[in-house]
């Protein structure tokens, strides 16, 4: 069976995923991610009134257009989680495909919102709901499989599309978390099975973006006790504190509501994606906040709020925020440049329960934020935070459970996939035999 992997977005970027795999007749897409950074440097662009192929000439969607190179039906669109760098795109694209949607039960929530959000395009593509561990046919010879990984967003999975020449696993984004604080730990069990059943692995599609660091990234456990150490160590503050993360991060929100009542203070979810994202995993049962926990998402309920805690005392409040990475209109980035009623004072600590993203237009914009939270006398507290993505260790480890004839590195530019290729390359793979190093729009011929 001819097996051919079109690499169409995130292979000279962290962003815009989409990857396609062609085994004989059937076809099936992984991701379709938005580049935010292409988006945020422009002003005021409202993504869900434009047109697709304007943003393809933008560079914020994966030009698809490579598509048509491809000989075969697509079975199905497969977002590996919730991310906007890889489900961002769908409302432009996947009505272009009579194929449905795939995913698991929280990524099908979010793709279901962002599809209604969504103003030029009517998607009506099925969305069909699939949990990790289980199965589904494409077409008459292959299996697609849901394998569970850790990242940080909840219901996060490596699809496998088993085919007769073996096995295509598409390694994006995870870290291996034996201890995670929500969901069950990476199945690496399952990994090790696929490795050596069958025909094996034929390619791995890998995330490369902390290939470069040395050792193992830690648990998210390990962010819970650094964040519960950072909360307890300024329990007797008697002014504001103010917490920010990654609205995705629904682990790392359910930590710092719990560690906001445990130091006496009410917590509150402040921003539109806030609310979104931890409204919508209460709703499934993915999480269990307490049932009084206020979540605003609408600009004058924000401001209501913030009129509320100046009212009744900054010291009795955690604020928990959008805006770590400085976005310009985020609730963060207001309260910096004194566009809420939240007051400021010398010595109010901000905790940044996330890292900035190192992408130039994330560094310039979240340098400019906590120089506007400082001018107004805060206290910064950074980088409470664990990456969600494998450092060199959980490379090794991933190489030697799948032990892939090819491996093909994504999710970064030719930079980020040095430190990579150098690390299959101490594995006995060699560049430009079995490591294919390779850029948006190309086609990669596996079996002929």
């Amino acid at each position: 069976m001819e097996i051919e992997i079109a690499t169409i977005g995130g292979y000279e970027e962290v962003g815009r995923q989409m990857t396609a795999v062609r085994a004989g007749d059937d076809v099936v897409i992984f991701d379709m991610g938005l580049n935010l950074s292409q988006v945020l440097i422009h002003d005021n662009v409202e993504t869900e009134k434009m047109h697709s192929l304007d943003l393809i000439d933008m560079g914020a969607i994966p030009d698809d257009r490579v598509m048509s190179d491809l000989e075969g039906d697509v079975q199905a669109i497969v977002p590996t989680h919730g991310h906007l760098d890889h489900i961002g795109a769908l409302s432009k694209l996947a009505h272009r495909y009579n194929a449905p949607i795939v995913a698991t039960p929280f990524t099908i929530e979010l793709v279901k919102q962002q599809l209604q959000g969504e103003n030029k395009f009517t998607v009506e593509n099925d969305l069909v709901k699939m949990s990790a561990g289980e199965t589904m046919s494409i077409g008459e010879k292959c299996e697609l499989e849901f394998v569970n990984v850790t990242h940080s967003i909840i219901d996060a999975i490596n699809p496998v599309l088993h085919t007769p020449e073996g096995a295509i696993v598409y390694g994006l984004d995870k870290r291996m978390d034996h201890s995670p604080v929500l969901g069950d730990p990476i199945d690496m069990k399952r990994f090790r099975e696929i490795g050596r059943e069958g025909e094996g692995v034929l390619a791995y599609i890998e995330d490369c973006t902390n290939a470069g660091r040395k050792g193992r990234t830690p648990s998210e456990s390990v962010a819970r006790r650094h964040l519960k150490d950072v909360m307890y160590s300024i329990e007797d503050y008697d002014g504001g504190i103010v917490a920010t993360t990654f609205s995705s991060h629904i682990a790392r929100v359910k930590s710092l509501v719990e560690f906001a009542e445990e130091i006496g203070r009410e917590p509150v979810l402040l921003g539109r994606s806030m609310e979104k994202y931890s409204g919508t995993a209460e709703r499934l049962n993915f999480v269990e906040f307490p049932e009084n926990l206020g979540m605003y998402g609408h600009r004058k309920s924000v401001d209501r709020t913030f009129k509320r805690i100046m009212k009744e005392g900054k010291e009795n409040f955690l604020p928990i925020v959008t805006g770590h990475q400085g976005e310009p209109r985020a609730m963060l980035t207001r309260m910096g440049r004194g566009e809420t009623p939240f007051e400021l004072d010398d010595g109010d600590k901000v905790i940044f329960s996330a890292r900035v993203i190192p992408e130039p237009t994330n560094e310039g914009q979240r340098y400019q934020s906590e120089r506007l939270l400082k001018m107004q006398g805060a206290r910064i507290y950074d980088d409470i935070h664990v990456s969600g993505h494998l450092r060199e260790e959980g490379h090794y480890e991933m190489l030697d459970a799948l032990q892939p004839q090819h491996v093909i590195p994504a999710h970064q530019n030719l930079k980020g996939f040095a430190p990579y290729v150098d690390l299959c390359e101490n594995q006995g793979y060699e560049l430009g035999r079995d490591v294919h190093v390779t850029r948006n729009g190309n086609m990669i011929k596996l079996v002929e």
